[in-house]
Formats: structure tokens, sequence, C-alpha cells
């Protein structure tokens, strides 16, 4: 009968060491395992078979930010087994820093990071967490401290490859790997971002007005241009005018010449066929014209008339025997 109970008593024995030996891990975790408090192995996603009271987990410590009933962030460190193997984001509470001209600022950053080998993780540093903290943290003063306020406000992408590359660097040892680091907000103090917006506002106001200088200029310049074109058009429209007038008053004037020209021949040709004299004919006309034009004012009055006036009335006389001639 003792027999019987000492049997049972080890096979439950037996049967809680099978179960407490085994061990799931999950996908994307891993655990180191020491054998009589030395690095035994690593063991990977899956069922796995530890040696009960030989085989233990190393612990490690890990970072959890959680928040409380107002919605303030907690962050809260634990001793746990299973590594995580996933990127993880640090988010670090607000630090201040110092620019290289003496302004103090308020930095939030944001931390994404991977472990790539659990074993240096465990065993090249005591508290990760605690350390990617602080070296992310000296590592921005570094990197602020060689800016001025103008270029940390406008340089952030140039931040955070800087310290990405130095962060990754430095942590290479740890068996971690720096993806990313970025800055959520740069706060300057208030006095300072009060004259940064009235820096601004200038700013702002004399490119409105360099702006608006410079229109009125092109419409000046565009105004002056449309009135030398029209001023051009008018020149050559008043030009083209008085050569199209002239050439009228020319093409007129031709045109009395020639007909003055055949009257005169025809004149002179019926003249002839009289037996009269032609320059005569043309002297009496000429002279009965300027008479005319003596005579035809209002104030004029004839005082004189010239010997030659009785060449004129016998010209007269020829013009009237011309007429009946005639007819």
């Amino acid at each position: 009968m003792e027999g019987i109970i000492i049997l049972v008593a080890v096979a439950i024995v037996v049967i809680i060491m099978v179960l407490k030996g085994f061990i799931i891990i999950q996908q994307a975790e891993t655990l180191v395992v020491e054998r009589l408090g030395k690095y035994h192995r690593t063991l990977h996603s899956g069922v796995n078979i530890l040696w009960p009271f030989f085989d233990k987990p190393r612990r490690i410590y890990w970072r959890y930010v959680t928040q409380d009933v107002t919605g303030k962030k907690i962050v809260r460190k634990y001793e746990v087994e299973k590594i995580d193997l996933r990127e993880t984001v640090y988010d670090f509470p607000s630090q201040n820093v110092i620019t290289k001209d003496n302004v103090t600022i308020t930095i939030d950053a944001l931390l994404y990071f991977q472990i790539t080998d659990p074993v240096k993780a465990v065993y090249e540093i005591s508290n990760l967490p605690d350390a990617i903290e602080k070296l992310t943290q000296t590592t921005l003063r570094n990197v602020i401290g060689d800016l001025d306020l103008d270029q940390t406000l406008t340089s952030r992408d140039t931040i955070n490859s800087k310290l990405r590359a130095i962060l990754d660097e430095a942590s290479d040892k740890w068996g971690v790997k720096i993806n990313r680091v970025e800055l959520q907000d740069i706060a300057p103090p208030p006095d300072i971002k009060d004259a940064m917006e009235k820096q601004m506002r200038a700013e702002r106001d004399r490119r409105a007005t360099i702006l608006e200088a410079e229109g009125q200029k092109k419409s000046a310049i565009l105004l002056a241009e449309g009135q030398k074109e029209s001023e051009i058009a008018r020149a050559e429209g008043e030009k083209r005018s008085a050569i199209l007038i002239a050439e009228g008053q020319a093409e007129a004037r031709l045109k009395v010449a020639e007909a003055e020209a055949q009257a005169i021949k025809k004149i002179t040709e019926t003249i002839k066929e009289s037996q009269g004299d032609p320059a005569s004919y043309l002297l009496a006309v000429k002279y009965i014209e300027a008479f005319k034009e003596m005579v035809s004012g209002k104030n004029n009055k004839v005082i004189y008339v010239p010997y030659e006036a009785t060449g004129v009335i016998s010209s007269v006389g020829m013009i009237k025997d011309l007429f009946k001639s005639n007819q």
C-alpha cells in the first residue's frame, strides 16, 4: 500500500514537472533561458520544453505607458520574462534644452526602436528602458546645443536624422536598432514666442508691401507701354491719313489741271477757227476774274484802272464775237 502511494506521488510530481516544463512563446516574442545561472539558449515562438529547477527564464525590465482616470500618462516599469521583438514606441516626457544662442526650449520626443539581439539586451545593459531614455535625452541636448533657435525650429528632419544616427550607433552594443526619432513639439519660452510672432507679422507686412509695390510698378509699366503703343498707333493712323489726303489732293489737282488743259485746248481750237488770239482771250479771262475779286468785297473801292483795261475790253469784245459766231 505504501508503495502505491509513493508511485502515485512520484507520478504526480513527474506530471507537474512535465507540465511546468512546457512553455508557449507567442509570435514576435522570445525568451532567454539560463541553466544553473548561466546562459543556455534563446527560445523562439511555439512550444518549448524546459527542465524545471534547472532551466530558468532571465527577466528583463520593460516600460509600459498607461493612463489614469484623468487621462494623464503614467509610465510603469516591470520585470518580464518574454521579450517583445516588435517595434516599440517610447514617448519620453518633455525636457528642457538650451540652444546655441542660449534660449531654453521644451521638447517632446518620440523614439521607435526594436530589439534585434535579445541576449545583448539582457546581458549588456541592466535597465534597457532607462538606458535608452537617458541616452536619448543627453544626445538631444548635444544636438540642440549646436543649433540656434531658428535652425532648431526649421530643421526637424536634420535633427531627427542626427539623433537616429547617434542613438543607433550607441545602442548597437545593447542589441537594439533605433529606427526613427521624431520631435513631437518644440516650445520656446512665452517671451521668445511673442517676439517671434511679432517678427513673423512684420515680415508678412514687409512682404505684402513689397508685393504691392511690385504690382504697382508692373501696372505702371504696362500702362506706359499701352499708352506708348496707343500713341504709335495714333501717329501711324494720322500719318496714313495725311498721306491719303495728300494723295487725294494731288490727284484732284491733276484732274483739275487735266480738265483745265482740255478746256484751254478746246477754247484755243475754237478761237483759232474764228481767227482770234488765244493769248488775248486767256488774259481777258484772268483780268475779269481778278477784277471780280477786287470789287466783290463790301468796302472795296476801285480808284484806279490801268491802261491795259482797253486791251481787256477788246478781249471781252472778242469773247462776245466768239459766242455770237458759235451761235
